[in-house]
């Protein structure tokens, strides 16, 4: 006997290690000799004779060797690789039809069927009433991930354990009943309770986030400074369009004024060009101009730079604009501030202001920058049409 489960023994281990995928990471040789141990233990503790202790023993050694070839259904086909091995070693019809029985029994849907099926079922969930059960619970877990079966979220494998736990498995042999049975119903209570925390922990941010939403939707503070922000900021950004395009239209001009004083107006004392003379100033008038807009559009309006406490007890100044304070000591500047923020009403007011101001600083820059690109325009059409005629009266 012992010669011959030894020999299983390393076929099994040599199978494993040849076919045995490596995602296999909770039904493995590992297992398979977790087992085989337990099979032993309560064979040991049990009235069971040599004949059906070694096709026990040769079960338990190849119960899981399908997996080599198929996921679901494997125990025919661990019967089968039994059942080979047995016939290459000259075992008995008897005893190959017993392993064969004894594998199938470890079908987890199965009722077993006398005391060495209830062995063999008993020893295959053996980890339920272990130490070790938390471990190789989360090993299944990973590997039916792995494999593509099911993926669980952590609440519901938590549910799936305590299913099976309470209403899928129990301990038929008086050994497993006595000695694993209280464990199991230890590991049971540790998921009972690490699902009530799981449920709290639930709750409690469902609870957090009803009432953020709740916040948000009675206090309107956080889409008050929403506003304000994002058009304070939409100005700021049209402010630097006007001033981007007032520097393009000073460069352009800057460079006609620079080329006519450079290359056409010496060319006009020739007899020959003086009918150019008028065209030339016409364009370099209407460049000139359109420089002047264009400074005046960007250059900048600073105040007195100075406050007194009654412009701010009677909210006549603002504090957040540089120009009406620039001037004033940091002290003075600091008790402004404070009383600014000790009224959220005031702060408001200041926002609005500052806003409203920014608005008329625009509309200065827009309208000086659309007189400076009329002057332009302007300028152009009229130079050219100078310029035709001059040729033309020529």
């Amino acid at each position: 006997m012992n010669n011959l489960i030894e020999k299983a023994d390393k076929f099994v281990e040599e199978l494993f290690k040849e076919k045995l995928p490596n995602t296999f990471i909770y039904h493995n040789y590992q297992h398979t000799e977790r087992v085989v141990k337990s099979t032993k233990e309560l064979i040991d503790n049990s009235e069971i004779n040599v004949k059906e202790a070694e096709a026990l023993i040769l079960a338990a050694w190849f119960h899981d060797t399908g997996y080599t070839h198929v996921y679901n259904g494997h125990e025919e086909k661990s019967a089968e690789i039994a059942d080979e091995f047995l016939q290459e070693n000259n075992a008995t019809e008897e005893l190959r039809e017993k392993v064969k029985q004894y594998i199938l029994a470890t079908r987890f849907s199965s009722t077993p069927n006398g005391l060495e099926e209830e062995i063999i079922r008993d020893a295959d969930s053996s980890h339920f009433g272990k130490d070790y059960f938390e471990e190789t619970s989360e090993f299944l877990r990973q590997e039916l991930e792995l494999h593509n079966i099911k993926n669980f979220t952590n609440a519901e494998w938590l549910e799936e354990n305590i299913l099976v736990f309470t209403e899928k498995h129990q301990y038929y042999t008086d050994y497993a009943i006595k000695e694993w049975k209280p464990k199991k119903e230890e590991n049971l209570l540790e998921l009972i309770e690490s699902k009530n925390k799981q449920e709290k922990k639930l709750k409690k941010e469902e609870h957090k986030a009803r009432m953020k939403a709740k916040y948000k939707n009675e206090n309107p503070e956080r889409s008050i400074q929403t506003l304000f922000r994002v058009t304070l900021r939409n100005h700021i950004k049209l402010s630097d369009i006007a001033d981007t395009k007032a520097n393009i239209l000073l460069s352009v001009n800057a460079i006609i004024i620079s080329l006519a004083l450079a290359n056409l107006i010496p060319k006009l004392e020739a007899e020959s060009n003086k009918h150019l003379l008028i065209p030339s100033l016409i364009l370099v008038l209407f460049s000139v101009a359109s420089i002047i807009l264009s400074i005046l559009s960007t250059r900048p309006n600073v105040t007195s730079g100075e406050f007194t406490k009654e412009q701010v007890k009677n909210r006549n100044v603002n504090l957040l604009f540089f120009g009406n304070y620039h001037k004033m000591p940091f002290e003075q500047f600091k008790w402004g501030m404070n009383e600014l923020i000790k009224d959220k009403d005031y702060v408001y007011e200041m926002l609005m202001l500052d806003l409203h101001l920014l608005g008329k600083v625009l509309h200065r820059k827009y309208f000086l920058l659309r007189l400076t690109y009329t002057v332009f325009m302007m300028g152009i059409i009229i130079s050219v049409i100078a310029f035709i005629l001059a040729f033309y009266l020529m």
